[in-house]
């Protein structure tokens, strides 16, 4: 039986009181102070002052752990909107909104479909504002596309930022860095594109570089079934 069927132990009179809402928020703690690699079945035992072997009447291991974890991260992601158009933005920029919240949720999105409760009531939501515009057999490919468009642009965010930590450098400083290297290369006439937008375009932050992405997406989505 998955764990989000099997019932919890029976309550009896301990030193503290222990539930899987209580573990799996031990574990997000530690998980967004220090990452995936604090997270341990002793470490959050510990955080809760517990004996680690409570916790397995509760959970059967980490791996059941991390997807509570995830699924307790989903009821942050709440698809809303008027239309399919802004269900399905509101789903890619609460995806986004999440994992910056809690940066390790971004090593464990994209993988097999979450299946939690709270992960199932928001893919309700998507699917739902999809239905009848949609053909039936195009309803997931597009919610798949718009998840690996979030997933893709914020892991790429959340690697900016731990390479930030790693060096000492933000990004800014590391451009500059490479500066002089790339006016050497772009001068022997190589690479003309590269070097005209390097030099001409906008450089656009994040969250705009993430909203003129999300728009390209759903333009296509779009024109592809208006079409």
């Amino acid at each position: 039986m998955l764990v989000w069927e099997r019932p919890e132990p029976p309550d009896r009179p301990v030193p503290a009181p222990l539930s899987r809402e209580l573990i799996v928020r031990a574990a997000i703690r530690l998980a967004d102070a220090d990452g995936l690699d604090a997270v341990s079945l002793r470490k959050v035992a510990t955080e809760l002052d517990v004996r680690p072997m409570r916790l397995y009447g509760y959970i059967a291991g980490k791996e059941e752990l991390l997807d509570l974890m995830v699924d307790a991260v989903h009821a942050e992601i709440r698809p809303a909107g008027d239309g399919w158009r802004e269900v399905l933005r509101s789903l890619a920029e609460a995806t986004r909104h999440a994992v910056h919240e809690h940066e390790w949720l971004a090593d464990l999105l994209g993988g097999r479909p979450q299946l939690g409760p709270h992960a199932l009531a928001g893919g309700e939501a998507v699917v739902a504002a999809l239905d009848g515009v949609v053909d039936v057999d195009a309803v997931m490919p597009v919610v798949a596309a718009v998840n690996a468009y979030a997933i893709g642009a914020v892991r790429r965010e959340v690697a900016e930022r731990r390479a930030e930590r790693a060096t000492g450098m933000d990004e800014k400083r590391w451009q500059a860095s490479l500066g002089p290297y790339l006016e050497r290369t772009f001068a022997t006439g190589r690479f003309p594109a590269l070097a005209m937008v390097v030099r001409d375009a906008a450089h656009l932050d994040a969250d705009h570089t993430f909203r003129i992405g999300l728009d390209f997406l759903l333009d296509g989505i779009e024109a592809r079934l208006a079409g």
